[in-house]
């Protein structure tokens, strides 16, 4: 059999949370355990190993059935996550007190042949997923679980999180809508989506937004402006637009936030952009609602849980099964197995023929090109 020389294996969450992963976790520890397989989980990425100083209980815990009960609907992660401590990039102080970039991957290969870990399950999104084909080259047996709300890991059809941040976004739209319309305001809402518009496009057309913004398609705001106005001339006096962070103009950039070492850049601030020139270019009163992490928190959907279940299940099934550097993919109506480089070597953007787009266009909605 294939994975009869698995016996101990661990599993980690690493990158932005999402809401599933709990049920991710629940379930390989289930399937590893009625497979006779010892459990242990990292604690924030990698730090469980890297820094286990930090943990006075220990940064690499037992994971038993009795530590996985009842969490499936919960959000967050059990064993933490980080967006930063990348191992082959990890933030150390150097001898003048800057923090400065160290390749430690080769701790991590180490710990796991000191302890005698088989193999790990690594859920994560790009990065996370980038760092799992790092240790297989060098020599470890992963099997990656996709995880990001923004839906844009390649290779699978969606991922776990993005239903739940989606609804959750359209349910406040929802709720905007009246205040918009009671006070006759232009309601800017900023979302989540750094390189990919799915989340702002979804969210835009299931609650019925006038004008959506998304990092594949650059923006100018006189056309939005345009919008609104045609929507006045018709007594409509209020709008919703929808932007994910990583919008940028037509001959911009995106927005950051901040950059520091060891960490991904943020971004952040397009909505306060968009809402300060809207109120220029129309003489309406804007408003912007900054949904941040609110998408990333909460109970999972139904649907959410089905599809973080499954991918639980199957990344111990197809360590089982000897298909290591692979990561599990939804293909609907199965999950299958795709090599860890095919699914990250690009980003699952927004294609501008999508079925979405066409449908956004057809209902009317701008997307400021």
């Amino acid at each position: 059999m294939a994975g009869a020389g698995i016996r101990k294996i661990a599993i980690n969450t690493g990158g932005g949370d999402a809401p599933g992963l709990n049920a991710v976790i629940r379930a390989a520890v289930i399937a590893a355990l009625n497979r006779g397989w010892e459990v242990w989980g990292i604690r924030d990425g990698y730090h469980g190993i890297l820094s286990p100083e930090k943990y006075p209980n220990g940064g690499v815990i037992r994971l038993t059935a009795d530590s996985v009960r009842g969490i499936t609907h919960l959000g967050g992660t059990i064993l933490g996550t980080t967006n930063w401590g990348n191992p082959t990039k990890y933030p150390m102080p150097g001898p003048d007190g800057q923090l400065r970039e160290v390749d430690r991957t080769g701790e991590i290969v180490d710990y796991f042949g000191r302890e005698g870990i088989d193999a790990l399950v690594a859920i994560g999104g790009d990065g996370s997923l980038t760092i799992a084909m790092e240790l297989v080259r060098r020599g470890l047996k992963v099997i990656g679980v996709p995880k990001t709300i923004d839906n844009d890991l390649d290779k699978t059809v969606i991922t776990f999180g993005f239903d739940t941040a989606v609804s959750f976004a359209t349910q406040c739209i929802d709720r905007l809508h009246s205040t918009a319309e009671a006070h006759h305001r232009v309601m800017v809402v900023e979302v989540m989506g750094r390189y990919a518009g799915w989340i702002a496009l979804n969210t835009g057309i299931s609650g019925t937004a006038n004008a959506i913004l998304i990092p594949e398609i650059p923006y100018d705001l006189a056309q939005v402006a345009e919008k609104i106005r045609q929507r006045e001339a018709r007594g409509r006096h209020f709008s919703i637009v929808v932007v994910a962070e990583g919008a940028k103009p037509k001959d911009g950039t995106v927005t950051v936030v901040s950059k520091e070492v060891g960490r991904l850049e943020r971004l952040g601030g397009v909505g306060a952009i968009v809402t300060d020139q809207l109120q220029q270019l129309t003489g309406k009163e804007c408003r912007l609602v900054v949904l941040g992490h609110l998408l990333r928190g909460g109970s999972p959907t139904t649907f959410d849980r089905l599809i973080a279940l499954r991918f639980g299940a199957a990344a111990i099934r197809g360590l089982s099964e000897g298909r290591c550097g692979c990561m599990v993919a939804l293909d609907p109506p199965t999950v299958r197995y795709v090599p860890l480089e095919a699914a990250t070597s690009r980003m699952k953007s927004v294609p501008l023929d999508c079925d979405s787009i066409l449908t956004a266009r057809e209902l009317g909605i701008c997307f400021g090109d």
